[in-house]
Order: structure tokens, then C-alpha cells, then sequence
């Protein structure tokens, strides 16, 4: 693997690879160990727009709706401009995830000097993320995303990266940027897969 990692860090520089998926298909779990793995700085929408609300006193997420991309564009683009990630290459989770918001995300990473190499698309069945779902809240392992008790705004969610996220893909999978990798599978497996993966695009 250490040799397939090598290739993807010659060929990434200091660009970044922005992974999607369902809520609960494994985002920021496969992105900080991606992240580790290459040397990059790992940065998920998530947590900025939390942090951000935080900071703000503002709830704009918490009902699972997607913040306004005028507010997106404010909070989450001038990351890539910062001086502590100047240099190094990053891994982004869901960063623009609204269709339309794709293209100030590629100009916004160019600019910051991080051009966005690759689109990962972790697949994962609605029907297994209900089970994570279930399961997580037994488990209560959900951290910041305690709102994902609330079945209703997890659906929500849901209903938001069919309505809004996929359309993103598609302009992706257009661009011929999207890696497509298994995400129903165990955390190791998809590690490698998106290892596999992304070394066969880093060729």
C-alpha cells in the first residue's frame, strides 16, 4: 500500500481530494485516515459550519437543511486561502455540497493553491445508512452530530444530498473527477479501495 500512497502524493502535490457521501457512510473517518496516510490537513464542512454557528450564534444546520451557499461561501472558501495550509495538500469532506456551489469551491481551491485532483463518492445504501442510524443512536458514538438522534432531521439530511448533492456528482462524474468506492464494506476495506482507487487515478 505504502507504494500506492507514494504515487498519490507525487501526483497530488499540494491539491486536494474532496470526499462525499451519505450521512454516516464513513466521510471523515476514510478522510482523516486518507489525510494521515498522505501528510495532507484534513478540513470537513461540517466542522467549520459548526464551529462557525458556534461562534456566531447562529443554527443554521440544525434542522439538516444546508446552510445558504451565501453563507457557505463566507464561512468555508477562505480556508483554502490560509497561511497554516499553504504547502500541504488536503482532504476535504463535502466541502460544496449544493449544486451551484461547485465551481467557486475548484476556483477558490486553485486560487489557495490546493486544485482539487479528484471527487471520492463513498456508496452506501439509504437502507444501510438507516441501520447505522439505528444503531449509532444505541451507541450514542456521534459526537458533534448529536442532532442525529432526531430521525426526522436525519431524513432530512437524506433528503437533502438526493435533492441538492447529487446533481454536485453528476457535474463531477461530467468533469470525469469522480472516484467511486464501496462504502458498505468494513473501515479497513474501504481504506484500501480508495487507496486502490485513487492510485489508479493518480496514473
Amino acid at each position: 500500500m505504502e507504494e500506492k500512497l507514494i504515487k498519490i502524493r507525487d501526483w497530488l502535490g499540494t491539491g486536494s481530494i474532496n470526499i462525499f457521501g451519505l450521512p454516516m457512510s464513513g466521510k471523515d473517518t476514510q478522510g482523516v485516515r486518507l489525510a494521515e496516510a498522505l501528510g495532507a490537513k484534513f478540513l470537513s464542512s461540517g466542522l467549520i459550519i459548526r464551529a462557525m454557528e458556534a461562534e456566531t450564534r447562529k443554527n443554521l444546520s440544525g434542522s439538516g437543511e444546508l446552510i445558504p451557499t451565501d453563507t457557505f461561501f463566507e464561512w468555508v472558501l477562505p480556508y483554502f486561502s490560509r497561511t497554516d495550509l499553504k504547502g500541504y495538500p488536503l482532504v476535504l469532506s463535502s466541502i460544496g455540497r449544493w449544486y451551484g456551489e461547485e465551481n467557486a469551491v475548484m476556483n477558490a481551491a486553485a486560487d489557495g493553491d490546493h486544485p482539487i485532483k479528484a471527487v471520492v463518492i463513498l456508496n452506501i445504501s439509504e437502507a444501510d445508512v438507516m441501520n447505522r442510524f439505528e444503531e449509532s443512536k444505541i451507541l450514542n458514538d456521534r459526537g458533534m452530530r448529536r442532532d442525529d438522534a432526531n430521525e426526522n432531521i436525519f431524513e432530512k439530511r437524506l433528503l437533502e444530498f438526493r435533492q441538492k448533492t447529487l446533481p454536485v456528482l453528476k457535474h463531477y462524474r461530467d468533469l470525469g473527477m469522480l472516484v467511486e468506492v464501496n462504502g458498505d464494506q468494513s473501515r479497513d476495506e474501504v481504506f484500501a479501495e480508495l487507496v486502490e482507487k485513487l492510485s489508479q487515478k493518480a496514473s
